[in-house]
């Protein structure tokens, strides 16, 4: 008998197998579990005939193959989701890197303004002492 319950993605699916003649608990063949519930349906495992042992081995066989799907889908879905994530540090690395290079010229732009207030500031000490002198000579003069 094919027992089937449904289980998270993020869970590992384990499927038991028993090889016994018990056809009374065989399910009719109009009705067919989802062994796999996320699986889309036409690439759900068909249940076995419970008389050939070749058919058991064929389900056997289709159901960890679409195990390895599910595990194969989890791991995309895992990449994916990382893939964002390094998108997302790429976009935050690329505007602090465009904040990095305006913050570059406006240092270079306060740095020139500086010079050009320190040059300023000197030429208006230096006229101011000359100011001074000429103060004191007509003073002195007086």
């Amino acid at each position: 008998m094919i027992s089937t319950a449904r289980v998270p993605a993020d869970k590992p699916v384990r499927i038991a197998f028993s090889l016994d003649n018990a056809s009374d608990d065989a399910p009719p063949e109009d009705a067919i579990p989802l062994v796999f519930p996320e699986l889309e349906q036409h690439l759900q495992p068909l249940p076995p005939c419970h008389d050939s042992l070749e058919s058991m081995e064929v389900f056997k066989q289709h159901c960890q193959i679409a195990e390895e799907y599910h595990e194969v889908k989890k791991e995309i879905a895992l990449l994916e989701e990382r893939k964002k994530e390094l998108l997302a540090k790429l976009d935050q690395a690329e505007k602090e890197k465009l904040d990095a290079a305006q913050l570059a010229r406006e240092f270079e732009a306060l740095t020139e303004e500086n010079r050009t207030l320190k040059l300023a500031q000197s030429q208006c000490v230096e006229q101011l002492e000359k100011l001074r002198i000429q103060y004191q000579k007509r003073q002195g003069s007086s």
